[in-house]
């Protein structure tokens, strides 16, 4: 008996009475290709997330585009929690490949904590630069410590933060990972040591920005390293559970999107319940993107492709964009109806997405581009 790239069993055809031409065996979807289509997606996530925030400060608050933007927003606020995931999964394999710390602490210093570095000083100019922040928050200490602590030298840059984190304690999680553990055992271990983590920084630690620490996505980043040191068994694992995947999710989702509207109306929310609700949609989304991108490799196509471009540059994109639907804004306010409102943000999206993406294309394997981020 044969195995189907995604696991499932096919009967072996019996032996030909006379010589013929066997088919080509239908080949195992790309790891890597699945993983730059699993990045392109949601760096998309990102810039749309994005864009619906710029909608939310040009729509009438009143109106039902405004809820439809608010909607899109809270839907789409997954990116963290799965770009965590993807990053253990992907780390995971690479040191059980190869366990080589002094590669691995060079090549995360070059590609992380160098950008991260960097660009945090390059959007502190940037905010002076536009008149967000005053001058005088480049001479604070204080500022300079929250914008490199807490990755807040703009909204975005927190993410690569979490992720240096991540790399750090990757090396130790491979002790675990050695021992293969079951994707669903670690779903089973990861959901209450992330509460347990959640009431220790709420009545311990008192972190003022928990958000920005890896503390924060420990269940990503076990089931991350479940799934990397199982990946060639995930397939199957996904076509057993997809259905029961979707329904939890279905239910988790009722429930996450009014607290997540909650909090984005009024910055206030029930404490617990819309942390846990966040935890368990956003790991959800993550497992089932998994599996989704795995199935569009066994027929790619045009959007596959396209997709596994985008991811190719992601951090690029995700480092540029905010730059970009910043500037737009500014030079040209979405105005008029809401129709004309919503077209100029698409038009804005759809720039935000193209021209950090051809710049990053036309940098990669530059100086410039090793300069600027690391790759």
């Amino acid at each position: 008996m044969t195995v189907h790239p995604l696991g499932r069993p096919m009967t072996a055809p019996s032996a030909p009475s006379a010589p013929s031409v066997q088919p080509t065996p239908r080949r195992r979807p790309s790891a890597r290709a699945s993983v730059d289509t699993f990045r392109g997606i949601t760096i998309l996530e990102v810039i749309i997330h994005h864009s619906t925030g710029v909608a939310l400060r040009h729509l009438p608050p009143d109106s039902t585009s405004y809820l439809v933007a608010e909607i899109v927003n809270r839907t789409l606020h997954f990116a963290v929690p799965a770009f965590v995931f993807l990053s253990a999964l992907v780390l995971t394999r690479s040191l059980l490949r190869r366990y080589d710390l002094r590669r691995y602490a060079f090549r995360r210093t070059l590609r992380a904590a160098w950008p991260y570095l960097l660009w945090t000083v390059l959007y502190a100019l940037w905010y002076v630069w536009t008149g967000q922040r005053t001058a005088s928050a480049l001479d604070d200490p204080a500022q300079w410590r929250s914008w490199l602590l807490y990755g807040k030298a703009s909204f975005h840059l927190y993410f690569l933060l979490v992720a240096l984190e991540v790399y750090a304690v990757l090396p130790l999680l491979v002790l675990i990972a050695r021992r293969r553990p079951r994707i669903s055992d670690m779903l089973l271990i990861g959901i209450p040591l992330q509460l347990g983590l959640y009431f220790l920084n709420r009545y311990v630690l008192h972190l003022q920005y928990p958000t920005s620490t890896v503390m924060w996505y420990v269940l990503p980043l076990l089931l991350g390293v479940s799934v990397g040191s199982r990946l060639r068994e995930f397939p199957q694992w996904w076509l057993r559970h997809r259905w029961a995947l979707l329904a939890l999710l279905a239910a988790v989702f009722a429930f996450y999107l009014p607290e997540s509207l909650k909090f984005l109306r009024t910055g206030h929310a029930t404490p617990v319940l819309f942390d846990a609700l966040s935890w368990a949609y956003t790991t959800l989304v993550a497992l089932l993107l998994l599996g989704v991108v795995w199935r569009m490799q066994l027929r790619p196509g045009a959007l596959q492709r396209r997709l596994a471009n985008l991811g190719i540059v992601s951090l690029q994109v995700y480092l540029m964009h905010p730059v970009v639907l910043q500037f737009l804004e500014g030079w040209n306010p979405p105005r008029g109806t809401e129709f004309e409102v919503l077209s100029t943000l698409v038009v804005y999206l759809l720039i935000a997405t193209i021209i950090p993406a051809l710049i990053a294309q036309m940098l990669r394997r530059t100086a410039v581009g090793l300069l600027l981020f690391g790759r």
